[in-house]
C-alpha cells in the first residue's frame, strides 16, 4: 500500500442514514496509508447509519476549509453514500462548490453508492459512471447526461466512482493508486 502520509483526504457522510458498509471499507483502506483523513456532514453532529453505527463527523461540510492541520485544499474528496445522502447531500449548496473547486485544482474526487448523484448534479460526471441500481439515482444520471456503467468502479482521470459497499476497497485503493501519483 502506497504511503501517503502529508496528505489530507476529505470524506463527506450524509448526516444520518450513511452506508456504513461503504464508510468503513473505505477508511480502512485510507486508514493504512497514513493519509490524514477528515469526515464531514451537514450537521456536524452525531450520525447514525443504516446499519446503526455511530460516529461523530469532525465539522460540518460548511466548515471545510477550517479544519485544523488541513491548509490549503484536500489531496481528495469523496463523498459516501447511503439512504440520507439524497436528503442531506443531493441538494446541498456547498459541496457542489467543494467539489468542482477542487476538480478544477486537479484534485482527486470521487463518489461511492448514491453519493455518485452529488457528482452528477454538479456536472463533473462524463460519458458513464458506476452507481446503484437505484430509479431515483438512475434519473439523475441520466438527467445528467451520463450512462450508468455496468462496472462496479469507473476512473476517468481524477474522477472515480463506484457502485456500492462491495466495491468499497477497491474504489478507496484505487483512489489511494491515484493520489500515489502525484
Amino acid at each position: 500500500m502506497a504511503d501517503l502520509a502529508g496528505k489530507n483526504i476529505l470524506l463527506v457522510i450524509p448526516k444520518n442514514q450513511f452506508d456504513d458498509a461503504e464508510l468503513s471499507r473505505t477508511r480502512a483502506v485510507l486508514d493504512a496509508t497514513g493519509a490524514r483523513i477528515v469526515i464531514l456532514s451537514k450537521s456536524g453532529q452525531s450520525a447514525v447509519g443504516m446499519n446503526k453505527t455511530r460516529i461523530t463527523p469532525d465539522s460540518r461540510i460548511v466548515d471545510w476549509n477550517k479544519q485544523a492541520g488541513v491548509a490549503g485544499k484536500y489531496h481528495a474528496v469523496l463523498v459516501m453514500g447511503g439512504k440520507g445522502a439524497p436528503k442531506s447531500l443531493w441538494d446541498d449548496d456547498i459541496l457542489p462548490q467543494i467539489l468542482t473547486d477542487h476538480y478544477r485544482a486537479e484534485r482527486v474526487i470521487g463518489a461511492i453508492g448514491l453519493g455518485v448523484a452529488v457528482l452528477a448534479r454538479t456536472g463533473l460526471l462524463a460519458g458513464d459512471a458506476a452507481g446503484p441500481d437505484d430509479e431515483k439515482f438512475l434519473a439523475e444520471l441520466e438527467q445528467a447526461g451520463v450512462a450508468p456503467s455496468p462496472d462496479a468502479i469507473t476512473h476517468y482521470g481524477n474522477v472515480i466512482t463506484a457502485r456500492d459497499a462491495d466495491a468499497a476497497t477497491e474504489f478507496a485503493q484505487t483512489v489511494v493508486a491515484v493520489l500515489a501519483e502525484t
